[in-house]
């Protein structure tokens, strides 16, 4: 069964559900099944596979959830063949925990009081509907010490029929998608004379079911933060009817008469009407609140993870000397100079900002550094005192090759306070590896990034409202694709580069950094085996994404797998090549004939593709088709800006309802979705652009006030 739902839900063929279970039971990870088992899932990709191991996982849980379920109730003596089937036949847990509820131990409600009281046969009395005299008169045998009256009987009574009412799935199930599809969500403001960011909400409704769910997050957070009230309205009235219709049953001996008892049908409409308000409207109002939330996030969590893809994907800054500058006020700018390999050459702290204002002792202290290390770049936080810095660094530039780029510094002073940075830099400050984190930013965006939790990165929106653990182990996933993706050099990469490659967890990525000071540089993979902790499967998962610049072997420094190696050499002797010309211009890998080659070595055609692709550009990095970062060399602000001027921008964050577009001037653009293309509806922005995009833009307006900017990329 889980299977054929894996089969239906991601549009799969059954064999390659069958084989991905296998390829995943045995201890595979993601990554590795991706790029070199794809002969085995007919190609499936990272995404396609992540959505796999996601689903698999919920639903091995809800079929041993079914297990349980199923036990408890036949325990109790109540499981028939009916409910065991639709426990069985159970899509989602919401629908199995319709169907466990009346089963389930109950903290004391009224219904469960009444029951004590021995008001149970009462209930069921009424709900017969066939007495023939005053429910009032039957009542009075059911007065005791707890029941005082005939009234409270009933009112005792009415308890447990409007908990069965709530408790039956099909009602439940019903309302909830009635409620879904025709209800609103109203919000309301506490002080309606406030004023805040949310007063959109102040007096909103909008239909649930088309709520895009940025809205829902931001209401959410307004809630969460005491400034509005929001609830889930529907036809109430419409509701009632339908439970009066399957609660009450026609007493008539006419077919075409409809007639109900007149002793018990008052009493169970009011059950009916208490059951609806008291119990199911609030329960299901929960329950579609926390499913839009959910919805929200996964929404949000998916449009984070694609922007940090970008982000970590973005193209690296090679062959220059950069100088970090993380600027502030009171404490000044600290600065680190690293070489082109990342190497920290020196630090320096200044102070051109208020209050001391030294900005004349700040340009030639900046000044003697570019010169003494031919410093290229100059990559500046955006934090406090950003724009303040930015002055400055257009003065000192002045006259001469050096340009400098505003960095996206989120995250940096949680990297700068953290262990990681402690152990990294055991003498500076945390302003001094702030600044060198920003250099490395610029210099490598992947290897500097992954030493930061990605919720810090600040490429999404309401990351700090959602399902941590959702986003958590979402943007881990991203992380640990793009550094496969890319790779890294055994000999150079960091514990937290080496962490996300397949099949290297935190330990043993530290035990390769220990034999490599210990040994010396890695000259083949294979030395990986003498790692500590570091077997054959592991070796396995992990080999092909690692890599050695000037290896014993050639192959070392390329994606190939070494499982892959005498196919690779049987490829290279059938057209008269040898390792040596790898990467050469003389190698000819063009007009091959794939399925007879593939045929004759003995490897799949997927595998065969991927290693022709790897000797053509052996070692190639794929960030390099990325767009390059923009340099500046003046300042723009905010006030210079007219609008219809066109300019050139980076795309630094996407959210549901637009792109933030760096154009230089401290405040990202907004571009709308509607300003995205003009020929055509968009459904999301990320289907224009993508963080780190080189586009166009026009300025539409200029809030001074609010400080805002809004663009379009309609031109």
């Amino acid at each position: 069964m889980i299977a054929k739902t894996l089969e239906n839900e991601l549009n799969l063929k059954n064999w390659q559900v069958k084989k991905v279970i296998n390829l995943i039971d045995a201890g595979n990870t993601i990554p590795f099944i991706a790029r070199y088992r794809k002969d085995v899932t007919g190609s499936l990709n990272d995404t396609t596979l992540r959505k796999f191991d996601e689903r698999l996982k919920y639903l091995r849980n809800l079929e041993d959830k079914k297990e349980k379920i199923i036990k408890r109730i036949d325990e109790l003596g109540k499981l028939d063949d009916e409910l065991k089937n639709k426990i069985l036949n159970a899509k989602t847990q919401v629908e199995l925990e319709d169907l466990y509820r009346p089963y389930k131990s109950k903290k004391q409600t009224r219904a469960t009081k009444a029951r004590e009281n021995g008001l149970e046969p009462l209930a069921v009395i009424i709900l017969r509907q066939d007495v023939k005299e005053s429910v009032k008169k039957i009542a009075k045998n059911y007065v005791n010490e707890n029941v005082k009256t005939p009234e409270d009987a009933i009112k005792g009574a009415q308890d447990i029929i409007a908990e069965e009412i709530s408790d039956n799935s099909d009602f439940r199930k019903k309302i909830r998608k009635n409620t879904f599809f025709t209800g609103q969500i109203e919000t309301k403001a506490k002080d309606k004379d406030s004023s805040s960011e949310y007063e959109t909400y102040y007096n909103y409704s909008e239909n649930i079911k088309r709520m895009p769910p940025h809205r829902i997050l931001a209401i959410n957070r307004a809630e969460n933060e005491g400034i509005i009230k929001g609830k889930i309205v529907c036809d109430s009235d419409e509701v009632i009817k339908y439970l009066n219709r399957h609660v009450l049953k026609n007493t008539s001996d006419i077919p075409e008469k409809i007639e109900y008892n007149p002793y018990t049908t008052p009493i169970i409409k009011e059950a009916v009407e208490d059951a609806y308000k008291r119990l199911i409207a609030p329960s299901i109002e929960r329950e579609i609140r926390n499913y839009l939330t959910e919805k929200a996030e996964e929404k949000s969590i998916e449009v984070f993870a694609k922007n940090l893809n970008q982000l970590l994907m973005e193209s690296p800054l090679v062959g220059k000397t950069i100088l970090g500058w993380d600027p502030a006020f009171r404490t000044g700018c600290k600065l680190a100079i690293i070489d082109d390999t990342g190497k920290v050459l020196d630090t320096a702290l200044i102070y051109p900002t208020a209050p001391q204002n030294k900005v004349k002792e700040s340009i030639e202290t900046v000044r003697e550094l570019i010169r003494k290390y031919d410093i290229n770049v100059i990559a500046i936080g955006n934090g406090t005192a950003s724009r303040e810095s930015e002055e400055i660094v257009s003065q000192i530039i002045k006259d001469t090759n050096v340009e400098y780029i505003i960095i996206n510094e989120a995250g940096a002073s949680v990297y700068s306070a953290s262990k990681l940075a402690d152990e990294e830099f055991p003498d500076f400050s945390e302003g001094e590896r702030s600044a060198v984190s920003i250099a490395r930013r610029l210099q490598d965006p992947l290897a500097e990034l992954v030493k930061i939790d990605p919720k810090s990165i600040g490429v999404g929106q309401y990351q700090h409202d959602m399902n941590q653990k959702q986003l958590s182990e979402s943007l881990t996933g991203v992380v640990e694709k793009v550094v496969n993706e890319v790779g890294v050099d055994l000999n150079t990469a960091s514990v937290s580069l080496l962490n996300y490659i397949s099949g290297i967890g935190n330990t043993t990525a530290k035990n390769i950094i220990t034999y490599r000071e210990e040994n010396g540089s890695f000259k083949n993979r294979r030395e990986l085996l003498n790692v500590k902790k570091l077997g054959k499967k592991t070796f396995e998962q992990c080999a092909g994404f690692v890599k050695i610049d000037n290896p014993d072997y050639p192959l070392d420094n390329t994606t190939i797998h070494p499982e892959s190696y005498d196919a690779t050499l049987k490829l290279l002797e059938k057209l008269n090549y040898s390792v040596d010309d790898i990467g050469k211009d003389n190698l000819k890998l063009d007009n091959l004939d794939l399925d007879e080659i593939s045929k004759e070595l003995d490897i799949g055609s997927e595998t065969l593709k991927d290693i022709i692709k790897e000797l053509k550009k052996p070692g190639r990095d794929p960030r390099s088709d990325m767009p390059k970062p923009i340099l500046r060399k003046n300042v723009l602000s905010i006030e210079d800006l007219e609008i219809g001027m066109i300019m050139q921008g980076t795309v630094r964050n996407i959210v549901d309802f637009g792109a933030f577009v760096d154009i230089g001037v401290h405040q990202d653009g907004l571009v709308h979705i509607s300003q995205l293309v003009a020929d055509r509806f968009v459904k999301h922005p990320l289907d224009i652009v993508s963080v780190g995009d080189i586009v166009d833009v026009k300025v539409l307006d200029v809030d001074l006030k609010r400080n805002r900017i809004n663009l379009t990329m309609i031109i």
